[in-house]
């Protein structure tokens, strides 16, 4: 392609699951879901990937800080709300007072809620499918894409995408792909079958002036997802444009799904 000497090496990343969440703003025991993914989540699943401890605060503010990706819809999905109420207090639960973690090993549940009855609300993403098409910069700080890509393949805990109970149905990492933009990425990367014919929607990372215009063609989008490692809380700005791609069809050039 023109300007190869420009183009940027991005791993391509596929979400595809029975159920999926992105999280977002939390009111009481009310989970929502974004349309689009977070940068902390992304970053919690590739250092969850890679075995790093959600403690290592530092290693993950860097990486955040690192992550560039951009998110194609293919799969639209519809949205669905759980209502989940358990009583903790039960004799058979109060007896073992363990839950299952992503450690391979139990984990004891306790505090002052620990024998209450909760109830919540969380939103999911159900039979959705997108590709992401990542980056990172700068490029050849630790860890690498190679890292990365090979965490991917071979995780060192079980990956989940949004919460424990979204697990893939398939392969995270869908390839790697060198392309002039993350835009065209998610541009040269072919449908799965499901996603039909026609053109995608996609989601861009804008930057910070973009939010001082109104572009109708281009819409920008505010979202909040970065995370303050450190001090477990969300807080940033970002701006995305909103807009859409189309890429090749199925089977043309990679394997699909």
């Amino acid at each position: 392609m023109d300007g190869i000497d420009d183009a940027i090496d991005a791993l391509m990343l596929r979400f595809d699951a029975p159920l999926m969440s992105f999280g977002g703003p939390a009111v009481d025991s009310r989970g929502v879901t974004r349309r689009v993914p977070a940068r902390s989540m992304i970053t919690g699943l590739l250092a969850n990937a890679l075995g790093w401890r959600r403690t290592d605060a530092e290693a993950h503010q860097r990486l955040q800080a690192r992550v560039r990706f951009a998110t194609r819809l293919d799969v639209p999905g519809v949205k669905l709300r759980d209502y989940q109420t358990v009583d903790l207090g039960q004799p058979h639960l109060k007896a073992k007072a363990v839950g299952w973690t992503t450690w391979g090993r139990i984990e004891p549940r306790g505090g002052a809620s620990g024998e209450d009855t909760h109830i919540r609300e969380r939103e999911y993403w159900a039979d959705a499918v997108y590709t992401l098409a990542l980056t990172l910069d700068p490029i050849d700080e630790a860890p690498t894409l190679d890292d990365i890509e090979a965490a991917l393949k071979r995780p060192a805990r079980p990956l989940c995408i949004g919460r424990k109970p979204c697990v893939p149905a398939s392969p995270i990492f869908a390839g790697r792909r060198r392309s002039q933009d993350l835009r065209a990425a998610l541009s040269e990367e072919p449908r799965i079958r499901r996603a039909g014919t026609g053109p995608l929607t996609a989601w861009i990372e804008a930057p910070p002036s973009a939010g001082e215009r109104l572009d109708v063609q281009r819409p920008v989008i505010e979202v909040t997802d970065a995370r303050d490692w450190r001090n477990q809380i969300h807080g940033g700005r970002r701006l995305l444009w909103q807009e859409t791609v189309d890429p090749p069809p199925y089977g043309e050039g990679d394997d699909g799904d």
